[in-house]
Parts: structure tokens; sequence; C-alpha cells
């Protein structure tokens, strides 16, 4: 009997606290609505929409050794995300807080990852000193990274030998973070999941769609990108083989997590083998139905 290889989704989380008002939201506005915290975070979000969708997965991440570490460990165990691996420290567990407006878009947003920035180095060491894999054995399977790992971190995984063999799925978190990636742009195994404001400030350039910013990636050395644009088509791009597709109209009633959902279900059809058009179909099918169930899908 075959062992499914797990999914690693490495990078942060953390718990998500986020504001939701009807209200159209300008600075300095106090305004009735409702707070909800949920578990948060690039890696984990991708790890519990894979859990989802059945997929095994491991999540790869750093926690404080406090309370709000027990309960996110506790509750992303239970959501199906395997958490053996995780790093404890002596750091608070990190958090997220945004407000959302009345039209569901994010009015503003404060993440606090200082515990991934300080600790981002041990995160990977199961890759590197087993029990996941070495550099002379690396680990062959799927493996996602996001962009709040510290920079100098992510500068050296383009020529670490203990990815050599992984298919990357790089993000870049937010598009604060998107230069993040810079240096990986040209790695042989990695697609990178953007949209097209982060495929901007990538390429120092401005683009209508993101087929265009799509292309404009695999031109500036890129293996495979996934670029999104919103409530706009998205696009797909490895090689000259370039294959678009839009999302349905709908009543978006969050945005915060939509991308990390879209980034699962692309992978996961990925790896059960789809064509890229069913792989992007899913992964839209993915975000539109987050946006418009919520969280809690």
């Amino acid at each position: 009997m075959t062992v499914e290889r797990p999914i690693l989704c490495a990078g942060s989380a953390l718990w998500d606290v986020i504001a939701r008002t009807e209200r159209v939201m300008r600075p300095g506005h106090d305004v009735p609505g409702r707070i909800s915290r949920q578990m948060g975070g690039v890696a984990l979000n991708v790890a519990l929409a894979l859990a989802r969708r059945g997929r095994a997965v491991e999540l790869l991440s750093t926690v404080g050794r406090d309370a709000s570490g027990d309960s996110l460990l506790s509750v992303a165990t239970e959501a199906g995300v395997g958490c053996a691996h995780v790093t404890r420290t002596s750091d608070p567990t990190d958090s997220y807080m945004a407000i959302e407006d009345g039209s569901s878009d994010v009015f503003a947003a404060v993440a606090d990852c200082m515990g991934l920035e300080r600790s981002g180095h041990h995160v990977l060491a199961p890759l590197r000193d087993g029990p996941l894999g070495t550099t002379a054995q690396p680990w062959t399977g799927a493996l996602v990274i996001d962009g709040n790992f510290p920079q100098p971190l992510l500068d050296g995984l383009t020529d670490d030998p203990a990815l050599a063999a992984s298919h990357l799925a790089l993000v870049p978190a937010s598009p604060g973070k998107a230069r993040r990636l810079m240096r990986l742009m040209t790695h042989p195994r990695a697609t990178f999941y953007l949209n097209r404001i982060e495929a901007r400030i990538l390429c120092n350039a401005s683009f209508e769609t993101a087929a265009e910013a799509a292309q404009a990636l695999i031109r500036e050395g890129a293996t495979e990108v996934v670029v999104t644009d919103s409530h706009r088509p998205a696009a797909a791009a490895k090689g000259d083989q370039l294959v678009t597709g839009a999302p349905p109209t709908v009543r978006a009633r969050t945005t915060t997590g939509a991308g990390d959902a879209f980034l699962a279900a692309h992978l996961d059809a990925t790896v059960s083998g789809h064509d890229p058009h069913e792989a992007l179909a899913q992964a839209l099918e993915a975000a539109t139905k987050h946006i418009t169930q919520g969280h809690a899908q």
C-alpha cells in the first residue's frame, strides 16, 4: 500500500482578528460592526484548505509557547493539518488584524510575524536535518513557501540543496513582501502565485490584465506563474503556454484568505494531474466559494 506523501506548507501560522462593517470606511472612522477570530497566516490557510480537499498536509511554521499557540495547534490538528514539525519558541504567537469595509475589501491590516522573522531558520530544519529530508536526500514532494520568512532565508533558498528536488509553490503573502521573492524568480522548479499588483512590483512594470502580467513574468525568467486579478480574469503561464479563466460575478462576504484558497485548489488539481485549464477552473471555483461563504466552508 502506497502512503500519500503530504504537501508541506511553510510560513506563517497565526490568529486572524477580522473586523467587518457594512459601512464605507475612511481614516478616523469609528463604525459598528462585528469582530471575529479565526486561524490564519498564508501557510496555515493553504494547509487548512488542502486538508478540506482531502490532502495529507504538514505545516512548517513557528508558534509561541503560550495559550494562543496551544489553541492554534490544537484547532489546526483537529482540522486535519499535521503539526508535528511546528517550532515552538518563547516569542508570542504571531497575529494579524484587518478591517473589511462594506465592499468586503480589506480597508487596513497589520501583520505581526515577528516570531517567524526571528525563528524562520528553524522552521525549515526538518527538510535539512530530517525527518522530512536532508541535503543528500532532499524532499521530492510539493512545498508551499510564503513571503513572511525573513529576506536572508528566502534569498538562500535559491541554491539550497535541501530544496533541489522539491516542487515549490511560492506566494508573497502581500504586495509589500513581493520583492522578497525576487531572487527566486528564475528557480527552475518553482510556480509563483501572485496577484496583478505583486506581478507589477516584481517586473517593475504596469499591466492591464493578469494575462499580460503572467507573460511578462515568464519573459523575466519565471518557469511557471499563476496570476489573479480580483474579480477580473486570472491567468496561468508556463513556457509559451497561456490559459485564462474568469471568475463568476458574485457578492463577496469576505476577501481575507481567498488567494490562499485559490492556491490550495490549484496546487491540489496540479498534483492530481489535471491540465492547466482544469486546474485554473478549480482554483477560481474555490476562491469564489471562499469569498461568498466566508471562512467556515
